[in-house]
């Protein structure tokens, strides 16, 4: 049998990009939903896959995103919580806010016709104790908000230098203290929680998540394809069950996002985006038997995992 990975979407949306770089026409609420997820479930639907798509709360109030979460369930795949109001800087918030920040998601998402979801992934992989206590505490079983990298504080920087150093984008994506975490399911001691981290390159611990490759696909088409090659091969290698990170952006072009155009990969037209997301999945499907994170989570809980004390998550 092929060893399990797994793929997620967190689908975020537009307004939610331009409020974290300071752009005040995410005030407008505008969205891309309504291109992006058809093409995303289509991509799915060739490949066979069955995934995880982690929903905010307030895009799952909307019109627009009740009818994609109900395409995303009617579809067959788990809708999990990605919070509601998309601030990468849970870090900051107190218990009482973290609570409701879940719960009005949770909401959101129930009455947009999903199951309670039993996975959360914060924005901007932000993860404290106090979150995961919030999630134990109403059911959860896993969690996927890290992002074992040392990257971060450059991602930081890039992202300062074209916004505009702001009081919220100060500690956003973490430090370099994250590629200490392990790059593999663990447990979290005080909560029992499982954590599905986003897998970066075993060794290298660098992203390989869409983005990314859309920046090197903009370089070279077949630095991106050789680079995705080179961490599945490691990733067999050291036995690292991939969880592979999806966003709308993968299939998007800027006439779509609108305001994007600092973000890493927009330059990429939209018909190469869609044909390099297909020969990921595939390739993905090629090696390792692809299913959602509950499912990757279900499957690798029966098995004794290591534990982490929730002090060193951040």
């Amino acid at each position: 049998m092929k060893p399990v990975a797994s793929v997620s979407l967190d689908l975020d949306n537009l307004w939610a990009y331009l409020k974290t770089h300071g752009d005040p026409a995410w005030e407008r609420r505008p969205s891309f939903l309504a291109s992006a997820v058809p093409r995303l479930l289509d991509v799915f639907g060739e490949q066979g896959l069955t995934t995880t798509v982690f929903v905010v709360g307030a895009d799952a109030e909307r019109d627009d995103g009740a009818a994609a979460v109900a395409a995303i369930t009617a579809a067959g795949h788990e809708v999990a919580n990605h919070s509601f109001g998309h601030e990468p800087w849970l870090h900051r918030y107190s218990a009482a806010e973290l609570e409701t920040e879940v719960v009005r998601a949770e909401r959101a998402i129930t009455a947009a016709g999903a199951p309670v979801p039993v996975g959360f992934r914060g924005p901007g992989y932000s993860v404290t104790p106090q979150l995961l206590r919030v999630l134990a505490g109403r059911g959860y079983r896993y969690d996927a908000s890290v992002l074992p990298t040392w990257i971060g504080p450059l991602a930081r920087a890039y992202h300062n230098r074209t916004a505009g150093v702001s009081g919220d984008a100060a500690d956003l994506f973490g430090g370099f203290g994250k590629v200490k975490a392990p790059n593999e399911p663990y447990r979290w001691r005080a909560s029992g929680l499982v954590e599905l981290p986003v897998t970066t390159m075993p060794l290298l611990r660098v992203p390989i998540h869409g983005a990314y490759l859309l920046q090197l696909h903009q370089i070279s088409p077949r630095l991106a394809r050789g680079y995705f090659r080179t961490a599945l091969r490691l990733c067999r290698a050291r036995g690292v069950s991939p969880s592979l990170l999806l966003h709308p952006t993968d299939v998007l072009t800027t006439a779509e996002a609108p305001g994007m155009e600092f973000f890493p990969g927009m330059a990429v037209p939209g018909p190469a985006k869609v044909a390099l997301l297909g020969w990921v999945l595939s390739l993905l499907r090629r090696h390792f038997d692809v299913v959602g994170t509950g499912e990757h989570v279900a499957r690798v809980s029966a098995s004794v995992l290591r534990e982490r004390d929730p002090v060193a998550c951040g």
